[in-house]
């Protein structure tokens, strides 16, 4: 299996097939619109700005797995994402990305790059703190942790990076230029 034969449901429930972003850079990310990291959209924005036309990707999957933060309509989310942060890359319907019913393409990113840890910092440690209580053996599986975990795909098909929501969106950018 690879990435291109995975599909995801778009908002309007019509299916998007990977394949058709067979050759670009690619990032996937779950969002959620009431979350402390939902300003995580303004640089990913900017970055789709930056880099679509040389060949990015970004596909949003709102998720409500995490704390209920994403509790709207995929209309209402989408009404949320385009008005306050300008996002014009696609967003596709809310979906589970944890458990029986996740969406194959977070299966398969899973697959790719579990959990390697929150790295340094106050964000780090407060994650770490709050997914111990929930689940003490979080570190040992690869499951998403939280909203706006992002995986990079390069041009071709390859899972090079999973960067959790408290990574700096800076070296997001350095891994996805790197690629461009």
């Amino acid at each position: 299996m690879s990435i291109y034969d995975c599909k995801v449901e778009k908002s309007n429930g019509e299916m998007l097939s990977l394949e058709e972003f067979r050759g670009k850079v690619i990032v996937v990310v779950n969002t959620a619109t009431g979350c402390g990291f939902t300003p995580h959209y303004k640089p990913l924005e900017e970055m789709y700005e930056k880099y679509h036309d040389a060949g990015l990707e970004i596909i949003d999957i709102p998720c409500n797995q995490f704390a209920g933060q994403t509790p709207g309509t995929d209309e209402e989310i989408h009404e949320f994402c385009t008005l306050k942060y300008n996002t014009q890359f696609p967003q596709m319907k809310k979906t589970d990305v944890n458990g029986e019913n996740a969406c194959e393409l977070f299966k398969y990113l899973k697959s790719q790059k579990g959990f390697e840890g929150f790295g340094k910092g106050m964000k780090a440690m407060a994650m770490n703190a709050m997914l111990k209580g929930i689940d003490k053996n979080y570190k040992d599986n690869p499951d998403i942790k939280w909203n706006f975990t992002k995986f990079v795909v390069d041009r071709e098909g390859n899972v090079v990076a999973r960067f959790e929501p408290t990574a700096d969106m800076k070296e997001l950018e350095k891994c996805v230029a790197s690629l461009i």
